[in-house]
């Protein structure tokens, strides 16, 4: 699973990921939907060591295939049979069932696994957050509570998919908890006393100095274990609020300590990544008494525009506006503002709180690994469901056990040494050149394509047959990213000429 991927979502592109899934309910001795939900995932191990040890594909008449609703039929039995042939058997270990090594915390508050639901409509009624503490969530992150009169527009939500319909990016236009003040207490009294153990992040958004140290008091006094400071929203109709607030670290720094003066639960400061640098309101709030920072919220966006209405999406009633972006497309921005943010002396120590694109284990890692303590999720919920705890967990705790980490906190922060803020520190007196392999070369010459016309012409196309022109190549491995076959690697660094 570590070095190379077995089995990819191509494989099964067109699997639909239902709902009470007919090929599961068909099948008489295992569960094919939540093996392929695995795969999707990225836990094609996780997946091929949960088949029964005697296959029950082998010979099946393949009554999972006949009941899928797709148009396309997805090849469920030849999927099951590639898992358990030739990915079970390269499996480095058992399936783990111990899970403590996803034993983690919140400024010194117990979280049973490192993933929360972020604020939003994913968890924004009592209903959908007892749903996520059954499914496995150690906590939620309740929607921005305020004294604000909240009435959304419609639609307000809008993507930019992949090829395979999946959501990539996903823009929404919605603001805080339509619920009243009073209302979202309720709720809390309500999880903290079923669910004693899960963990309530309670985010809020004040007016003023007293309003956001007195939000900070009701929700301590009905059951949040900790507080997140909305300094980020893109979408407030009103200004001073929001995300105006997390770009002036003034205003960071004195909300913040308005906040803790009406609490003494951990306070985490929610920050804007409408900014050149995170850094200065980070540092403000810490300033102000913070205890942790969360990172990234949504970054402001527009994701279309109709050619024929000449209005971008969503659209209400010919008129559209800046919202905010999510989804797996944002990781890569938020993964550089959770680096700033582990690599600045003044934050070190503080918790913080990773969000931002995040949809598999893999995904959660990498925030972990640039100094996230948790993890926070949205567009992934809203897309896939709850559910996919299942596979955040398994798949974390798969990894950690494959490479001997006892516990999750052992790695928080360990990739940070590893990048900088500037190219200065890169080595550039070697070149590492590209090897092709002609068994799994398809002769589609788009390593050829891509080099002549966005490379260095190092690469010649002859019969079908790609060849690399050393003497040209600059080891920039643009061929190795777009080759679709997987045929690109990386050969021995040599020593510029």
């Amino acid at each position: 699973m570590i070095i190379k991927d077995k089995i990819r979502r191509s494989d099964m592109i067109k699997c639909l990921l239902c709902e009470d899934a007919p090929c599961s309910a068909a099948c008489p001795d295992m569960d094919p939907a939540g093996l392929l939900r695995s795969v999707w995932f990225d836990n094609a191990d996780v997946a091929a060591l949960r088949i029964p040890a005697t296959s029950p594909c082998e010979g099946c008449s393949a009554p999972c295939e006949a009941s899928c609703i797709a148009k396309e039929k997805v090849a469920v039995r030849d999927l099951m049979l590639t898992l358990d042939r030739k990915v079970r058997p390269e499996a480095e270990i058992e399936l783990p069932a111990d899970y403590s090594r996803l034993e983690c915390d919140m400024c010194g508050i117990r979280l049973e696994n490192p993933f929360l639901l972020s604020s939003s409509v994913v968890a924004s009624n009592y209903d959908m957050c007892a749903r996520a503490f059954e499914a496995g969530w150690a906590g939620v992150c309740f929607k921005t509570i305020c004294s604000l009169d909240i009435h959304e527009a419609s639609p307000r939500f809008s993507a930019i998919k992949g090829d395979n319909g999946s959501i990539a990016g996903f823009k929404n236009i919605e603001q805080l908890s339509d619920h009243s003040v009073a209302e979202n207490m309720e709720i809390f009294r309500r999880l903290k006393d079923k669910y004693p153990d899960k963990f309530i992040l309670a985010s809020i958004m004040g007016q003023n100095e007293d309003e956001w140290a007195e939000l900070a008091s009701l929700c301590e006094k009905n059951g949040a274990d900790a507080v997140e400071l909305n300094f980020s929203c893109p979408n407030m109709q009103e200004g001073g609020l929001g995300s105006d607030i997390g770009q002036v670290p003034e205003f960071v720094e004195k909300l913040t300590r308005s906040a803790k003066s009406g609490c003494s639960i951990p306070v985490l400061a929610k920050l804007t990544p409408n900014v050149a640098s995170m850094s200065p309101a980070a540092e403000a709030a810490i300033r102000g008494g913070a205890d942790g920072i969360a990172a990234i919220n949504t970054i402001k966006s527009i994701t279309g525009v109709d050619p024929l209405t000449y209005v971008s999406a969503p659209a209400v009633r010919g008129r559209s506006a800046f919202g905010g972006y999510s989804g797996n497309a944002v990781k890569p921005i938020a993964l550089r503002f959770i680096a700033e943010l582990g690599q600045n002396d003044m934050v070190r120590g503080s918790h913080i709180s990773g969000m931002g694109g995040i949809e598999t284990w893999r995904d959660a890692l990498e925030f972990i690994l640039l100094g996230a303590g948790s993890v926070q999720i949205t567009t992934a919920v809203m897309q896939y469901g709850y559910r996919i705890i299942d596979d955040l967990k398994a798949g974390l705790n798969y990894y950690l056990a494959q490479t001997g980490v006892d516990s999750v906190r052992n790695i928080v922060g360990a990739g940070l040494d590893s990048v900088s803020d500037t190219t200065d520190v890169l080595e550039r007196d070697t070149v590492l050149f590209p090897v092709f392999d002609k068994d799994k070369c398809i002769g589609c010459g788009r390593c050829y394509i891509s080099c002549r016309d966005g490379g260095h012409q190092a690469i010649t196309f002859e019969g079908r047959v790609p060849k690399l022109n050393g003497r040209y190549c600059v080891g920039c491995h643009l061929c190795k990213i777009v080759c679709p076959s997987g045929a690109i690697s990386a050969a021995a660094r040599r020593i510029k000429r």
